[in-house]
């Protein structure tokens, strides 16, 4: 049987891919670079639903950096005007206020990919002749 998905949970959803949309389209800010909206959590309540964002880029970006902290501040003074874009959108009752975060989780993984790959080494753990088909 499927498991259900509660409310909040279909809302954060919706919510991520409202705002993915509306940042691409509607903020025209030199300042805000390419960036992607990972994740989106809603308290219980719907008052609060924060943003987890990341920025497109060759190199790997902490919170402390000049380019993210210049998007974290574009997005959160658009906070207003987005928030007035999902209500549009989404014709909720009540549309959560909106707080941007910086989603450290890809630098991690790549930290912990790279860790991996030197424990094992590059070669696949599976291979074309692992006895699969033996027998």
């Amino acid at each position: 049987m499927p498991k259900e998905f509660s409310r909040v949970e279909r809302v954060a959803d919706q919510i991520q891919k409202e705002l993915a949309l509306l940042v691409q389209r509607e903020i025209k800010d030199p300042r805000l670079g390419m960036v992607t909206i990972n994740d989106v959590k809603v308290s219980r309540d719907l008052g609060y639903a924060d943003a987890y964002i990341s920025l497109l880029t060759a190199e790997e970006l902490s919170e402390d950096d000049e380019r993210v902290r210049d998007s974290l501040k574009v997005l959160r003074n658009a906070a207003g005007f987005l928030r007035t874009q999902l209500g549009r959108a989404m014709k909720l009752r009540v549309v959560p206020q909106l707080r941007f975060h910086f989603d450290t989780l890809g630098g991690k993984s790549r930290r912990i990919d790279s860790l991996i790959n030197q424990a094992v080494g590059k070669k696949p753990v599976v291979g074309p002749d692992s006895g699969e088909n033996e027998g």
